[in-house]
């Protein structure tokens, strides 16, 4: 057993500069957060004028493709973890990082560009769906980098509050993309929207990206990744080593993730947006006041995803999970009697519920993640378990919601979808080990090697 590290202390054993930890945690919320604002930018476009300018002139359910253009992109996020896997374990995680900031940048500054199915045809969607699938690429080699930059670099006893630093970036970026959208609706209201408000959030990406790419290049590597490199112990092929011995555990992590993303992906996949806002439906709310109300559950989700995750500090990555799961399931079952209330007040009100299990759910993942896999294949681990959670959770949500309240003329039977979400992402934690505070360096592969999947000794 190694002996108690003192808190200053990096992963490797070198003593870290607060300073340059500092940087590190700014550095992982700025870009995480103009990733998913520009992921996010789509999702709420999708719910508010995409499928009428791009997909109505098709003769099909606009609404039902639209929201499927959200789920494509999900499909090629395994592609991005592979790739960003790959190159992230053999040549580091920032030249990955600042390749995914870019590339998501360049796809949704080009959508704010798109002309419309008016203008070119069937061209327009086809386009869209292209640097959709761009920005997954993109998506799918982003978080695990960021998730492994912020945790490498954190003192043993404060992984959680770390690894929580590039999971706010989810909530702010939501809270950017709602905010900015919303505040669209104001510069640009009725018609201007719809024909050129909704782009000008696109192209402010190319702003952010400048920004994001900036504080990047200042960020020092990963502590055990430079070690890694030195010992020239980097593995050869990190995907078929991951998948030769973890694939279970690649399985199993995947499940944790799906049960928050899939009812996350109510609101970052604009469901509730469209569904509160759709002129046909039960509610027809005005634009505006339904944004903002997700702007401001955006804010109730990052704070308890920052608390969740100096919960898991202190309780262990698994108890807060459990924790955070009946939390959810409480959100989950108050969501749409609130949503369908028809007030707004009473919609942030079930929004904000959601939201703290959200937090929980999420706030501990990146240590969790980063705990689970051993230090040479640690970026195709989280990377790629990331990527499938995200499939099987949050890709179709929006338009499984969409076709069931379509089919039943209910939201009843989501409720019950997301709940079961819910219990599969619970009965997953519940087949894991806390591993909270291992090793995560070089030194430790063989106690890293140690299955977390209880009742299995070995991976």
């Amino acid at each position: 057993m190694s002996a108690p590290q003192p808190a200053g202390f990096t992963p490797t054993g070198t003593i870290a500069v607060p300073a340059d930890r500092r940087r590190v945690v700014f550095a992982t919320i700025v870009g995480t957060t103009v990733e998913w604002y520009d992921f996010f930018i789509y999702a709420t476009a999708v719910g508010l004028v995409f499928g009428q300018l791009f997909f109505a002139p098709l003769g099909a359910d606009s609404a039902i493709l639209a929201f499927a253009t959200v789920g494509v992109s999900f499909l090629f996020r395994p592609l991005g973890a592979f790739l960003a896997g790959h190159f992230g374990d053999k040549y580091g995680r920032k030249v990955v990082l600042m390749w995914t900031l870019i590339l998501m940048g360049a796809s949704t500054a080009l959508i704010g560009l798109l002309p419309t199915y008016e203008t070119i045809g069937i061209a327009a969607p086809i386009l869209l769906v292209l640097l959709r699938i761009l920005q997954g690429i993109s998506a799918g080699g982003e978080w695990g980098g960021a998730v492994l930059m912020a945790v490498e670099h954190a003192p043993r006893s404060r992984r959680g509050v770390f690894g929580a630093s590039p999971q706010i970036g989810v909530p702010l970026g939501l809270l950017l993309a709602s905010g900015v959208m919303a505040l669209m609706t104001i510069i640009a209201p009725g018609d201007a929207f719809l024909q050129w408000g909704w782009r000008v959030p696109f192209l402010l990406s190319v702003v952010l990206i400048v920004v994001g790419y900036y504080v990047r290049r200042k960020v020092e590597e990963s502590p055990v990744f430079t070690e890694l490199a030195e010992r020239k112990e980097k593995a050869r092929m990190p995907i078929v080593q991951l998948f030769k011995k973890h694939t279970l555990l690649v399985v199993i992590a995947a499940l944790v993730f799906a049960g928050n993303n899939a009812v996350g992906y109510m609101t970052t996949g604009g469901f509730i947006q469209g569904y509160a806002t759709n002129p046909d439906g039960p509610l027809a709310l005005e634009r505006g006041p339904v944004l903002w109300a997700v702007t401001g559950s955006a804010v109730t989700w990052l704070l308890s995803t920052l608390f969740a995750g100096w919960v898991s500090d202190r309780i262990g990555r698994r108890t807060t999970y459990i924790i955070g799961w009946i939390l959810q399931l409480i959100g989950v079952f108050a969501l749409f009697p609130l949503v369908n209330s028809g007030n707004i007040g009473l919609l942030f009100a079930g929004l904000a519920i959601l939201t703290i299990g959200l937090g929980f759910t999420y706030g501990p993942q990146a240590a969790l993640y980063t705990e689970l896999f051993p230090a040479s294949i640690r970026f195709s681990g989280v990377s790629i378990s990331y990527a499938i959670g995200a499939i099987v959770g949050g890709a179709f949500a929006p338009t499984i919601a969409t076709a069931l309240v379509q089919a039943t003329g209910s939201t009843l039977s989501v409720t019950w979808y997301l709940a079961g979400m819910t219990v599969i992402g619970l009965i997953a934690t519940l087949l894991l080990r806390d591993r909270s505070g291992i090793p995560l360096g070089p030194d430790h592969e063989d106690e890293q090697s140690i299955s977390p999947i209880r009742g299995l000794a070995r991976a």
